[in-house]
């Protein structure tokens, strides 16, 4: 691993193709491959654009949907060794890529280092033999793949004939990762599923070779350290090691967002801080034993890294979490979004990013998965939203149905954010006789939902010139709210030198500490969730809010610990303003 940051999945099409962006610079990024029609259609159009053979393969041929996983992957792959060969065999020339290759390490590298020093020798032999002593230190970035571990919809044939287990749409969606040719890793999130993690146990690459190294490793995104080791176990109970957990904050993150009961990221870094020796000695023990039950030899197992995630927004923080932690590396996210080199932002929403405000993105409940989601107000696709309820007609056309889940109404399961829906439960709600209130809040909440399947890929689809003659130019976009405090289109460099701290991009922004930010949401949260069951309060959701308020409390307290301790006189004024909003939310 060359650089000490990598970019996290953003949407469905936003980091679709990243890899071909940044992979040859040694930066690793990551890949949804929930939509097998978006990567089919990205196939065809890189390429097209790189003068590649295309065949299609059609919804009709059977395992379509691994197939079209795997032939997008092995596009990637392909496409990174291309451009990384070429890379190397450049010369060391200003300007050149190899150049910005090193020139986009962080300070500390070793090889950036040997750079430096390469190119102050005098032109020569020492200089070729040490150019090349370099090029054979240079690594890729990893091409990664995301699955939302839950969004697993079951599938059936036109004659309503079960396809199995083995064709729901998590399970395909690993095996076209798993028979792809990318040495990458899967990330896991969004919860457990027994029936995926046990599904990896059947592919060879996620064993360990006669080396000791994993051609596919796991990746477990997770919100804290007890459902950290309890993946963890089940998955080393059958043989499979978790080569990185990744903590992401609860709600200071981009996407759907998981709150905790009000555990904070600071506290949950120090579990792993105390606990990781530990976790790794118990899960060690577990791996090693099934895998002798498999007779599968393994000598040293690898380093299983801990990174975070999550509202990170300067280099200092960057810096204290990596040293005051122990961690590996950070995931830097929503501040690409404005890096249009590195992702598919349509012209239209990226300017109106640069000028949106921390109240322009807000905590919803858009997702059709009645998860949380982070949405940005002025999306064309909430603009849409509104428009059909103006026009009597709510909801969105539902052709791709990955998040179908809801059978209240009809036997197969349709999406809360379709048309079809809404018009079911709209009529059920105007056979209740509620007062206009009661109506109006109902009424909201059934149209409140947005089409996440269509709207998280049209940015891609705009941005490439795909968009069909009939598509929707709606676009969803999902930032995390600290996008907020970046306000300008950025380049590659611009961004990575932030991030290592040889520029300050917000520089004379008004920014709350990271952990201070995600407290603040975390007091939100509350208070919208005290708000919401005011009226109708019982003794059970009292004791988990006041459960939820006293661990948010003992989240300060650590923080206090924390920063008392490094002097730090300014959070710690940040930190009293907080708790003061705390202690006046009253259960």
């Amino acid at each position: 691993m060359v650089h000490q940051f990598h970019i996290p999945v953003l949407g469905l099409g936003f980091s679709v193709d990243t890899p071909l962006k940044v992979a040859r610079y040694g930066i690793s990024s990551v890949v949804s491959i929930v939509d097998d029609e978006l990567v089919e259609r990205m196939r065809k159009y890189h390429s097209q654009l790189n003068h590649l053979p295309y065949h299609p393969i059609d919804k009709k041929e059977i395992d379509y949907r691994t197939k079209r996983i795997t032939a997008y992957l092995n596009l990637l792959h392909d496409l990174v060794d291309m451009q990384f060969e070429a890379l190397k065999k450049q010369g060391f020339t200003a300007g050149s890529d190899i150049c910005r290759y090193f020139e986009l390490l962080p300070e500390g590298s070793v090889i950036k280092h040997g750079y430096e020093l390469m190119m102050e020798y005098p032109e020569g032999e020492r200089k070729r033999i040490f150019q090349d002593l370099l090029r054979q230190r240079m690594k890729k970035g990893s091409i990664d793949v995301n699955i939302m571990a839950k969004v697993d919809k079951l599938n059936f044939a036109k004659d309503g004939e079960y396809l199995g287990d083995e064709n729901t749409d998590a399970l395909a969606a690993l095996r076209g990762f798993a028979n792809s040719k990318v040495n990458g890793s899967v990330v896991l999130s969004a919860g457990m599923n027994p029936r995926l993690y046990s599904y990896i146990e059947k592919f060879e690459g996620f064993y360990p070779n006669q080396d000791g190294a994993f051609n596919k490793r796991i990746i477990l995104k997770v919100s804290d350290f007890r459902s950290a080791l309890i993946q963890a176990k089940f998955l080393a109970k059958k043989g499979l090691w978790v080569s990185e957990f990744r903590i992401e904050s609860g709600l200071n993150c981009g996407g759907h967002a998981f709150a905790t009961d009000g555990f904070l990221l600071g506290p949950i870094l120090e579990d792993f801080k105390q606990n990781r020796i530990a976790m790794r000695n118990e899960l060690e023990e577990l791996y090693k034993k099934t895998l002798a039950q498999k007779e599968v030899l393994v000598s040293e197992l690898p380093h299983a890294k801990v990174t975070v995630q999550g509202g990170i927004g300067t280099a200092q923080e960057n810096e204290f979490l990596l040293k005051y932690y122990n961690l590996d590396a950070t995931g830097w996210g929503s501040p690409f979004l404005l890096v249009p080199e590195v992702t598919n932002v349509d012209e239209q929403t990226l300017q109106q990013l640069t000028v949106a405000k921390q109240e322009d993105y807000y905590l919803s409940n858009s997702s059709p998965l009645g998860v949380l989601f982070n949405n940005f107000k002025y999306s064309s696709a909430e603009q849409q939203r509104l428009d059909r309820i103006a026009a009597g007609k709510p909801g969105s056309p539902c052709t791709k149905k990955y998040l179908c889940s809801n059978t209240e109404f009809t036997k197969e399961p349709i999406c809360t954010a379709s048309s079809k829906y809404q018009k079911l439960k709209i009529n059920q709600l105007n056979a209740q006789q509620l007062s206009t209130a009661a109506y109006q809040d109902a009424f909201r909440r059934i149209t409140e939902k947005l089409c996440l399947c269509e709207g998280l890929c049209t940015s891609t689809y705009i941005k490439t010139n795909m968009l069909k003659p009939k598509e929707s130019k709606a676009v969803v976009i999902c930032p995390g709210p600290n996008l907020a405090f970046f306000n300008k289109v950025y380049s590659l460099d611009e961004m990575v030198k932030h991030i290592y701290g040889n520029i300050n991009l917000l520089d004379k922004v008004q920014r709350p500490h990271v952990f201070v930010n995600e407290l603040n949401l975390y007091i939100d949260y509350l208070q919208t969730e005290v708000q919401l069951y005011f009226k109708n309060i019982n003794d059970k959701k009292k004791r988990h809010l006041d459960g939820f308020k006293n661990q948010l409390q003992k989240g300060i307290a650590y923080y206090k610990d924390l920063f008392s301790e490094l002097s730090n006189t300014s959070i710690l004024t940040e930190l009293s303003s907080s708790e003061n909003r705390l202690l006046n939310t009253h259960i």
